[in-house]
């Protein structure tokens, strides 16, 4: 099994996706990269310096979260 929070994120570019939610300091995003085979980070627009979230696409698919949203395929 894959040590999810072993991969390294360095050189990874993020894509981008908002729900219409807004907040007084603008409206909240998701941020979404592929690395790895199967393997997401999942991250906060509102937190950027903040440890990304990392899922398999089992997990994405699981939560309902499809990286076509991001611009991104599977």
């Amino acid at each position: 099994m894959t040590d999810l929070y072993g991969l390294p994120l360095d050189g990874i570019r993020f894509a981008k996706a908002c729900g219409g939610n807004t907040h007084p300091d603008g409206e909240s995003c998701v941020t979404l990269a592929r690395i790895g085979d199967d393997v997401w980070a999942m991250g906060d627009s509102k937190r950027p310096h903040a440890e990304p979230l990392r899922f398999t696409t089992v997990e994405l698919d699981a939560a309902g979260i499809d990286p076509a949203r991001f611009g991104l395929s599977a």
